[in-house]
C-alpha cells in the first residue's frame, strides 16, 4: 500500500491544482443524474482530506473545491428541470431508469424543501433530486435556500473528518506522519467497498437495484 501511496502523494505535492481539479470533478459528477450514481466523488474526497494535515493540499482549498464543483452540479441539474419541467423525466437518459425516477419524485413530494437538503446526503437520490425539483416547479430561491447550505455541511462532513482523523493519527505514531495518511486512505478504500458491497447485497435481495436501467419491452 506504502509503495502505491507514496509517489501519489509525492506527485500531488509537486501538482496540487490535479487534486483540486480531481475534488471539483468529483463533487460535479456525483450531482450528474445517472453519472452520479456511478463516481465514487464522496470516497475521492474523503480519500484527498488527508493531504491537508501534511500540507500537500491546503484545507480552504479542498472546501472551496468541493464546494463549487457540487453548487455547479446541483444548480446545472436544477435549471436543466427547471426549464424543461416534467418532460425533461421522460427523456433519455432518464427515461432508461424509472425506479429512481419515481424514487426521487416521491420522496421530493413527500418532504418538499428538505428533500434538496437530505437528498445531498443519500446516495443515489442526490444525483437525481435537483433536476427533479426544477422540473416539479420548486421556485429558484427557495431551492438555492435549502442547497447551499446542504452543500456547505456536505463539504464539512467529508472533508473535516479525513484532516481530524490523521491529526489523531500522527499523534499516536509521533513524526510517522506518512503512516497516518497510509491507514486513513486503506480504511476508506476498505469501507468504500464494504459500503458497495452491502448496497448490491440489498438490492439484490430486493429484486434489483433502483439505478438499473429498465428492460426493454419486447
Amino acid at each position: 500500500m506504502a509503495s502505491f501511496l507514496d509517489p501519489l502523494i509525492a506527485f500531488v505535492s509537486a501538482h496540487p491544482w490535479l487534486a483540486y481539479l480531481t475534488l471539483f470533478l468529483a463533487a460535479l459528477l456525483e450531482a450528474v443524474p445517472v453519472v452520479g450514481s456511478l463516481v465514487p466523488g464522496s470516497t475521492i474526497i474523503l480519500a484527498l482530506s488527508a493531504l491537508v494535515p501534511g500540507g500537500e493540499l491546503k484545507l480552504w482549498a479542498v472546501l472551496a473545491a468541493a464546494i463549487a464543483g457540487a453548487a455547479l452540479g446541483d444548480g446545472t441539474a436544477f435549471w436543466v428541470g427547471h426549464r424543461s419541467q416534467r418532460e425533461i423525466l421522460s427523456v433519455w437518459p432518464l427515461k432508461n431508469y424509472p425506479a429512481v425516477v419515481a424514487q426521487s419524485e416521491a420522496f421530493f413530494q413527500s418532504r418538499g424543501a428538505l428533500a434538496v437538503f437530505f437528498a445531498r446526503f443519500v446516495p443515489p437520490i442526490r444525483a437525481f433530486v435537483p433536476i427533479t425539483a426544477g422540473a416539479l416547479g420548486m421556485p429558484p430561491l427557495r431551492f438555492y435556500g435549502v442547497n447551499i447550505p446542504a452543500i456547505l455541511l456536505w463539504a464539512m462532513a467529508h472533508v473535516l473528518p479525513g484532516v481530524f482523523a490523521i491529526s489523531v493519527l500522527h499523534e499516536y505514531f509521533g513524526h510517522h506522519h506518512g503512516t497516518a495518511k497510509h491507514l486513513w486512505v486503506l480504511a476508506v478504500l476498505i469501507g468504500a467497498l464494504v459500503a458497495a458491497l452491502a448496497i448490491w447485497i440489498i438490492r439484490r435481495r430486493q429484486g434489483g437495484g433502483v439505478i438499473e436501467p429498465a428492460r426493454p419491452v419486447k
